[in-house]
């Protein structure tokens, strides 16, 4: 085993990070009834709200950033390793279908993707090479917005991803639940989420993901309501590629606009199944063509089309 190797650093780096803490609870879990670790876990878990609204000022900026990107032509790219690059993954893929994102607009880079073994992709992550070539092979530029996802912060193959993003002069942002980070230095935009220790010591899937969930949650809806994905709180831009979906894009043309059954049909169908045309269409009381009009000036937001 080398010296450079990760797994020969000193574990009093790991005593120092927050998010290998041990939690004062009772350390006799084998003791206690499953209802008991059931009610212990539950109240950890309660915390993480909290520490997320902590930074509601922060995460609002970075919000607001992304946005800019977006409306510019640019990307929203997560990096992540581990069950922080699988959050960002499932974050990233739901865009396209809910909002229609274009292919490759929100995208995740994940540590390992594609290899087959649980340890190939556990070396994966200490990789900063990897992290920086991913930003260079997907041409990360000033156009783009990238955050960084990681509990303790210093992950290699992120390190190594967002230093490259922050050379290229992308707006760099991270996701962290330990302060003062070797990410936070690098980034523009500290998002620092400290829920504190875990209830398993170290196993930062608990708390420290339950909060990466909320803040990716709220980065890319916020980010596509501020773009007009959205009529209040309803999805307009639902990519309508199953039932499901072609039924929820419909449900939301008859809450948006109040329209019978058979005036909502028709609106779609003249619209081609697009949401937004038809809601336009029926709110303003004009054909299909003339609401397509509307919405390309209003760069597809439906409240200023209706204007």
């Amino acid at each position: 085993m080398s010296p450079a190797d990760p797994s020969t650093k000193d574990s009093g780096e790991l005593d120092e990070l927050v998010t290998e803490g041990r939690p004062s609870l009772p350390k006799d879990y084998e003791s206690l009834s499953t209802v008991e670790l059931v009610e212990l876990m539950n109240g950890e878990d309660a915390r993480v709200p909290a520490a997320v609204a902590a930074i509601s000022d922060k995460l609002a900026g970075v919000v607001d950033a992304v946005v800019a990107k977006l409306r510019g032509g640019g990307r929203l790219i997560y990096v992540g390793a581990g069950t922080s690059g699988a959050l960002a993954a499932v974050d990233a893929g739901e865009c396209e279908s809910t909002f229609s994102t274009r292919p490759g607009q929100v995208v995740a880079l994940v540590a390992g993707e594609g290899l087959v073994s649980g340890a190939a992709r556990d070396a994966a992550e200490d990789d900063a090479g990897a992290g920086a070539e991913a930003i260079r092979a997907l041409g990360v530029s000033a156009d783009d917005a990238v955050v960084g996802v990681s509990a303790s912060g210093r992950t290699p193959y992120v390190t190594g991803a967002l230093a490259s993003a922050a050379a290229a002069g992308a707006l760099t942002a991270c996701v962290v639940s330990a302060p003062d980070s070797e990410l936070a230095r690098i980034c523009e935009h500290e998002l620092a989420v400290v829920v504190g220790p875990e209830f398993v010591a170290g196993s930062t899937r608990l708390k420290a993901g339950t909060a990466q969930k909320l803040v990716l949650n709220t980065i890319s809806t916020l980010a596509m309501i501020r773009l007009g994905k959205t009529f209040g709180d309803l999805m307009i831009d639902v990519a309508a590629t199953n039932e499901k979906l072609r039924t929820r894009a419909r449900r939301a043309v008859e809450l948006a606009t109040g329209a019978s059954d058979e005036d909502v049909d028709g609106a779609l169908a003249a619209a081609g199944g697009n949401a937004k045309i038809a809601i336009v269409s029926l709110l303003a009381g004009i054909d299909a063509s003339s609401a397509t009009e509307r919405l390309e000036r209003a760069a597809g937001n439906v409240r200023e089309a209706l204007r």
